[in-house]
């Protein structure tokens, strides 16, 4: 079985650490927790990133446990997972993807 590489872009890991700064203000080490769910998200694309595809080749898996999609593209040739942002579904689509 192919184990695929993740890269993740700059906006995507600013997306996290807004994410873990807004859980660890709700309560300490939940921010922690968040991350934890994020990266075991991307352990799972590793393995298999064949997820739906949403929308221009872009496919989303959720974050178990907190309302966050990981949005990212496959390079199959390449065997590379290109996470393009981690936003919580609670926001305004037009607002936060649509800009990017």
């Amino acid at each position: 079985m192919q184990s695929y590489e993740i890269l993740i872009e700059e906006r995507a890991l600013l997306d996290i650490h807004q994410g873990f700064e807004y859980y660890e203000t709700l309560q300490p080490g939940l921010g922690v927790r968040f991350n934890q769910s994020v990266f075991h998200s991307f352990e799972t694309l590793q393995l298999n990133p064949f997820y739906q595809v949403r929308y221009d080749e872009v496919r989303c898996l959720p974050v178990k446990k907190f309302p966050y999609m990981v949005h990212y593209k496959v390079n199959e040739l390449k065997g590379i997972v290109n996470v393009l942002a981690v936003i919580n579904t609670y926001r305004d689509p037009d607002k936060t993807w649509k800009k990017r």
